[in-house]
């Protein structure tokens, strides 16, 4: 009897990060294309996304039923994306949300007039919805699982409310709902407000509603409390997984022995901001690298009783700091924006690292895009070997 393989694909968050995703994402598409993939036919059977990952991932399933159609439109997007797309980047937005949450972050104990409507955020991300519309085909999604070209999509949240993290997915055929600690699935018609929820950075984006069982809970990002980010693709079926990551697996630390200064808040930010996209899914690459190694030592027939297989796994992700590139691009920000991130010091070179999650600006973004092209091409032998071309 042949089993079929499932091929899944995991796209991690970064807010503004997730530009590389798509460089990577070309590249991919064109080396399958130059060994004689058909250009229409798409390679992944199951797609999950995290945060701003969880955007790409649902515009490439929406067009399932034409995989280069759905490259050219994530390269349309991050190829010509703008602040203003995404958040109010005018001066008038800026000092009703920014402004404002600055000011009760410093002197919240003395502005009794707050108490009652704080702000909820440091930026107002209320034009990301239209970008998301002009992002998503949704009808077009439930066309893709109705004629099996696609299996499921998946996208991930945190529920602020309930404390637990939360993996909304749609499937071509029933999937029984799984449950870990602090985490649980739910088959759900993915739709604008679970991406919004989804690539609700905290702090910077404001949590969004949705209605979970009937009760409300406020969500934000995907990847707060994310313990497992390879795990909805293997529970919905995945038996190969690619992973296209946000920031680099491991880097040196950097030597600044000669120059210590107190950490800006910025700085403060960012390294909790790496810490949330990109420590949960190193460490679960390692836990799947452990559990493939100790499967394989094992005879062929104790193998078939184990109730864990082994998962085929090819991880690409930024060859280059992206904080160091997002150092170089943050002039390019709206004045407003700058003024207001280089009062927290995110215009630094230190702070960079926070920067780097908001600079949807085409100078940067396609910098990381072309990043992106270049790191999949390095892997090219990996690629075609992954996907058994």
């Amino acid at each position: 009897m042949v089993i079929e393989r499932k091929t899944g694909l995991i796209l991690t968050g970064g807010g503004a990060r997730a530009a590389y995703q798509a460089g990577v994402l070309a590249a991919i598409a064109r080396i399958l294309c130059e060994a004689g993939w058909p250009s229409t036919k798409i390679p992944f059977d199951i797609i999950c996304g995290t945060s701003a990952g969880a955007l790409n991932a649902t515009a490439l399933a929406c067009r399932a039923d034409d995989f280069g159609e759905g490259i050219d439109k994530l390269m349309e997007v991050w190829q010509g994306v703008a602040a203003e797309q995404v958040y109010r980047a005018d001066s008038l937005g800026v000092l009703r949300s920014g402004a404002r949450w600055l000011s009760l972050l410093s002197f919240g104990w003395m502005l009794h007039k707050w108490r009652a409507a704080p702000p909820n955020s440091l930026l107002d991300n209320t034009p990301l919805a239209g970008l998301l519309h002009h992002m998503l085909d949704l009808p077009r999604l439930d066309a893709a699982l109705d004629a099996g070209l696609l299996h499921a999509l998946a996208v991930t949240a945190s529920s602020y409310t309930g404390g637990r993290h939360i993996t909304f997915y749609q499937s071509a055929q029933a999937v029984q709902p799984w449950e870990r600690h602090q985490r649980v699935a739910i088959p759900d018609q993915i739709g604008v407000e679970h991406l919004l929820a989804s690539s609700a950075i905290p702090f910077i984006f404001p949590a969004v509603p949705l209605y979970l069982s009937g009760r409300l809970e406020y969500c934000g990002d995907g990847a707060i409390r994310q313990l497992a980010p390879i795990s909805p693709a293997i529970h919905l079926g995945a038996s190969r997984v690619l992973v296209i990551g946000a920031g680099r697996m491991s880097e040196a630390a950097r030597d600044h022995a000669a120059n210590v200064r107190y950490p800006s808040l910025a700085q403060i930010a960012g390294h909790a901001l790496s810490s949330i996209f990109l420590d949960s899914l190193a460490v679960d690459i390692e836990r799947l690298n452990r559990i493939n190694m100790t499967l394989s030592l094992l005879p062929e027939e104790q193998r078939a009783l184990m109730p864990l297989k082994p998962v085929d796994l090819l991880v690409i992700a930024p060859s280059e700091r992206l904080d160091d590139i997002a150092a170089r691009h943050t002039s390019s920000l709206p004045g407003p924006v700058r003024v207001l991130l280089s009062a927290i010091g995110a215009t630094e070179t230190r702070g960079a690292a926070l920067a780097s999650y908001l600079l949807f600006e085409r100078s940067y973004t396609c910098e990381l895009i072309a990043m992106g092209q270049r790191d999949a091409y390095a892997r090219r032998a990996d690629v075609l070997a992954f996907f058994g071309s």
